[in-house]
């Protein structure tokens, strides 16, 4: 008698068991190794982690690395032509972007023109156009040149504000040519002002 309880007990428990592992099943779900497609977010990163990023050359100066040097090269002409014309005769804000020996010529043309006791004062209108007239590759140096054109309003005052040259009214179209440089091998990527042709 005592035997039989025991097995009663024995199905009993193992269909208690049964049932539980059949409804955390239901609950849970089965794993089979694949479990459907990832969240879309997932699936931009997986992308990114499965595809290395191409390296970016800096030796090639195809049209789209010449687009971005444009647009590069159009703010620093603004910078450099509203910074060396502009009323305090210093050079500040386009120091980083010329090379020294255009730099100590800037430098040397304000003083004189401080020593004067003459000031500029600006208006940039803006630039008509901006075009790469060539580019050459000597060593691991490249060089771009670029036609500018734009207009802008401008005079010289002396300190009683009395006009010297110019016009403050009258907005003055101006053609120049220069040539930016840099270095290919360095990780930096701004360009110098090292030649100014106009």
């Amino acid at each position: 008698m005592n035997y039989s309880f025991e097995y009663i007990d024995i199905i009993l428990l193992a269909m208690i068991a049964g049932f539980i592992f059949l409804r955390l099943r239901g609950i849970l779900g089965k794993r089979t190794g694949f479990e459907g497609k990832a969240p879309g977010q997932f699936q931009d990163i997986l992308k990114k982690v499965e595809k290395p990023q191409p390296k970016k050359d800096n030796n090639i100066f195809d049209i789209n690395a010449q687009n971005e040097f444009l647009k590069g090269a159009k703010i620093a002409y603004e910078t450099i032509i509203t910074d060396f014309s502009d009323n305090d005769n210093k050079i500040i804000a386009s120091k980083p972007l010329l090379n020294k020996e255009i730099f100590d010529q800037f430098n040397k043309a304000l003083k004189e023109r401080s020593d004067r006791g003459h000031f500029a004062e600006i208006t940039f209108i803006g630039i008509n156009s901006a075009k790469i007239k060539e580019h050459k590759k000597i060593g691991n140096i490249l060089n771009v040149t670029v036609d500018f054109i734009a207009e802008i309003i401008t005079c010289i005052k002396d300190k009683d504000k009395k006009l010297i040259s110019g016009d403050p009214e009258k907005i003055k179209k101006i053609y120049d040519t220069w040539v930016f440089s840099r270095d290919t091998t360095s990780v930096n990527p701004n360009w110098k002002l090292v030649n100014i042709l106009t």
